[in-house]
């Protein structure tokens, strides 16, 4: 689970009610039509703007925002490179059953045409395809959240006029004025903080995911490409490691000394 998203969300909820306790009450913020005409309007006009199916899809795709998939890079060119040795030691097609063997469709899906002899260039094609296909889907999900965020502050204008034409009709009764005000601007309330404390962070979450899946299965195509073309393994293995930060980097290299460093210790206690 993604502790900064959760923590996020429970530090805005929580400050924000102690903001309102310091000088006011939580009941004082309640409004039953406010929060059908932000919420309701918000989620009508979203699916005015796109497709039922994809709506449904995206909504499911939320809990990528709290459990995302953990990718790690070092897993990823260890992976590539233990391939690489099989492809030397017994040949390309030696790959064909180490690739049913593998969780990651993607790279069971170059594996695949790699041993069939695909074409280098057809399989880059292929690959890359895939890829852009992904990309499409996820910008799918972004741009809903990021739809319903614009449209939210919106609907909270919306909700603000209707109360200030409840407040006029009933200028001739003072004491009304200030209740019907509260209400109207509680519309405002709600459409910001559905806004920037849900919709659009959440675009910007799954925006973040999507980078970083697709960067990972570009070091796979770049990985699956460098073993068809018969590469040598420490070769590969600097080729992947220089599409990431010097920080991963850094993190891989320190692994591996720990990892060496265990097994040496090991070998000696024997």
């Amino acid at each position: 689970m993604d502790i900064a998203t959760l923590a996020g969300f429970l530090l805005g909820i929580t400050f924000l009610i102690i903001g309102i306790l310091i000088n006011g009450r939580l009941g004082t913020y309640y409004d039953v039509a406010s929060v059908m005409i932000v919420l309701g309007g918000t989620l009508a006009a979203t699916l005015v703007s796109f497709p039922f199916p994809k709506f449904i899809e995206t909504i499911k795709s939320v809990k990528h925002v709290f459990a995302g998939k953990e990718y790690r890079p070092g897993d990823v060119i260890d992976k590539i490179i233990e391939l690489a040795n099989i492809a030397r030691k017994e040949g390309l097609l030696a790959l064909e059953e180490a690739a049913f063997q593998l969780d990651d469709d993607f790279l069971k899906k170059g594996i695949l045409l790699i041993v069939d002899g695909t074409d280098p260039e057809l399989v880059r094609s292929i690959l890359e395809t895939e890829l852009s296909f992904i990309e499409d889907r996820h910008n799918v999900g972004q741009s809903l959240f990021e739809t319903m965020g614009s449209l939210s502050p919106a609907f909270g204008m919306i909700g603000t006029l209707i109360g200030l034409i409840n407040m006029l009709k009933k200028l001739d009764d003072p004491s009304s004025i200030g209740p019907n005000m509260a209400v109207a601007l509680i519309t405002t309330f709600y459409g910001a903080v559905m806004a920037y404390l849900f919709f659009i962070p959440i675009a910007k979450k799954l925006k973040l995911r999507s980078r970083e899946e697709i960067h990972i299965k570009e070091v796979l195509v770049e990985g699956m490409l460098s073993i068809q073309a018969g590469e040598n393994p420490r070769i590969i293995e600097e080729k992947l490691v220089a599409f990431l930060s010097p920080k991963v980097r850094r993190d891989i290299s320190k692994e591996k000394e720990q990892e060496s460093g265990e097994e040496a210790y090991a070998g000696a206690t024997r």
